[in-house]
């Protein structure tokens, strides 16, 4: 059965591996991609070139979730709306701050307006939050019960945005679910992240910055399976969906020193390269997700294992060149410290 389906932030890492994993398993499925274009996302993350595309399964509009006549627009073609669009790296939020709270917090309020205004058609409104809100683990695993205390801007910002989806559930009962995905790898990720800057460092024959002692540990999910888990929340029961928060992650952590050395040994490189530089503010220490709640509601767990999806990310990586050289000058961030100081990192 058809459905039109708008993806916001579409053009984005995690947002284009969704728009191609549902291009290729629905193709009775329109999808309809907004996304402002920002140095992290591209058109050339989708699965088909939008200046020769001739079908309309796929429709991109370049704009910004803050445009409300235009996001209300595209909410009143849709049956599903899947929300990724936000401003989403740490780093660059210590120095940057501003835009992450009118994105992530004004431009998720937009969204859900419009899906209130058209709720009576809007089959469900999947809302992506992110891990971050949790802050540093307080326990072995982190369930969707945990303490929200964001460590960062960026953290903030998706933690007033998940907070946000949830009181529009709860006062409106739009068919709102939350989804806090933890720390994702795969391909067409900015070089930004830890993974990529290590990946494309080896390829350069650069020194691998980590942050502090690298003793910070992430739990890292490979983006399919995400995607498949965003999916199986689109497609199940209403009702057993509405209103819920799911932790989708690998249950496993990683320090980000041991994420280093699995990147150089797969790469045949010497750990000599590996640096230490200063510890990021508002660094979070550990993350572990608990998936139980997901698991039970939908049988999901990763099917990805590490080994592979690193192997897959780096292979990808080597093979896109063209893709992320463009980005290089993107990789360092300027940063304020408590004392005022700006480093860069």
């Amino acid at each position: 059965m058809q459905k039109n389906m708008l993806i916001t932030g579409g053009a984005g890492f995690i947002g284009s591996n969704f728009v191609k994993y549902m291009y290729n398993k629905y193709p009775d499925y329109k999808l309809i991609i907004l996304d402002a274009l920002t140095y992290a996302g591209s058109i050339e993350n989708f699965p088909v070139n939008i200046n020769e595309n001739k079908d309309d399964r796929l429709v991109f509009w370049y704009g910004n979730v803050r445009n409300g006549e235009l996001v209300d627009t595209l909410v009143s073609q849709s049956d599903v709306v899947v929300h990724f669009a936000a401003e989403s790296h740490v780093t660059r939020s210590i120095y940057d701050n501003y835009i992450f709270f009118e994105t992530d917090v004004i431009g998720t309020q937009i969204i859900a307006n419009a899906v209130l205004k058209y709720k009576n058609q809007i089959e469900r409104f999947i809302h992506i939050s992110t891990s971050e809100v949790y802050g540093t683990a307080m326990e072995e695993l982190m369930d969707e019960n945990h303490p929200l205390m964001p460590m960062s801007p960026y953290a903030a910002a998706k933690a007033g945005a998940d907070r946000l989806v949830y009181s529009y559930w709860a006062t409106y009962e739009i068919p709102a679910v939350i989804i806090r995905p933890f720390n994702n790898y795969g391909p067409y990720q900015h070089l930004e992240k830890a993974i990529p800057r290590f990946i494309t460092s080896c390829i350069l024959g650069e020194p691998l910055r980590v942050h502090g002692d690298g003793s910070a540990a992430r739990d890292y999910i490979f983006v399919e399976d995400v995607c498949r888990a965003i999916d199986m929340i689109i497609h199940d029961d209403i009702e057993k969906v509405k209103g819920e928060v799911f932790n989708v992650a690998s249950g496993v952590h990683r320090t980000i020193l041991s994420i280093a050395r699995d990147v150089v040994k797969m790469m045949n490189k010497d750990e000599s390269i590996i640096t230490f530089v200063g510890e990021r503010p508002g660094q979070v220490f550990r993350h572990t997700g608990d998936i139980k709640k997901i698991k039970r509601a939908f049988g999901w767990q990763p099917e990805v294992l590490w080994e592979s999806g690193l192997e897959k990310t780096i292979k990808w990586y080597m093979d896109n060149r063209g893709w992320w050289e463009k980005q290089l000058w993107l990789r360092h961030v300027p940063i304020v410290l408590k004392n005022g100081q700006r480093v860069i990192h």
